[in-house]
């Protein structure tokens, strides 16, 4: 797959429509009522509630639009059986040295949280794992020198 494209699996694509649809609606109207109240003080030029009102549609706007981009552009992943790590795929690794095993699931990076398992794609670590077999050594450097997982499983 192409590291430069956008993945999102089926759950992370109904969660940012439900997001957007709520952004449009009920927070630009709390939004436009922030606003309306502000211009109801009196002088903008040194309204602090009209400033943050307006800082605040900026942000909402800018995420919006992100949002939209998003979901125009991503490819939808979905889980793989192959024999070989891609995004979607669910990997269970062992770090070179260690007997404790891992599990991540290999996810775009607008849903990568390592604390969770969902690696990103365009990790260091996801990046070494793609186009591996069960057995296969990833490897990638870091600071510290380079670090090896063996590939337990792929599901």
């Amino acid at each position: 797959m192409n590291p430069q494209k956008q993945y999102i699996t089926e759950e992370k694509k109904k969660e940012l429509e439900r997001e957007l649809v709520d952004m449009q609606t009920n927070k630009r109207k709390e939004i436009l009522e922030a606003l309306e109240f502000a211009k109801s003080l009196g002088d903008l030029s040194e309204n602090a509630e009209y400033h943050q009102a307006r800082e605040e549609q900026g942000k909402l706007e800018e995420r919006i639009t992100s949002i939209e981009n998003l979901l125009q552009n991503s490819i939808i992943i979905k889980t793989h059986h192959t024999g070989k790590v891609d995004v979607g795929s669910t990997v269970v690794v062992q770090k070179e040295g260690e007997k404790n095993k891992q599990t991540f699931h290999i996810v775009g990076s607008e849903e990568a949280d390592f604390a969770s398992g969902k690696i990103s794609n365009n990790s260091p670590l996801g990046m070494a794992l793609q186009g591996k077999s069960k057995g296969d050594i990833a490897s990638f450097k870091t600071p510290k020198g380079k670090i090896e997982y063996k590939i337990i499983s792929i599901e």
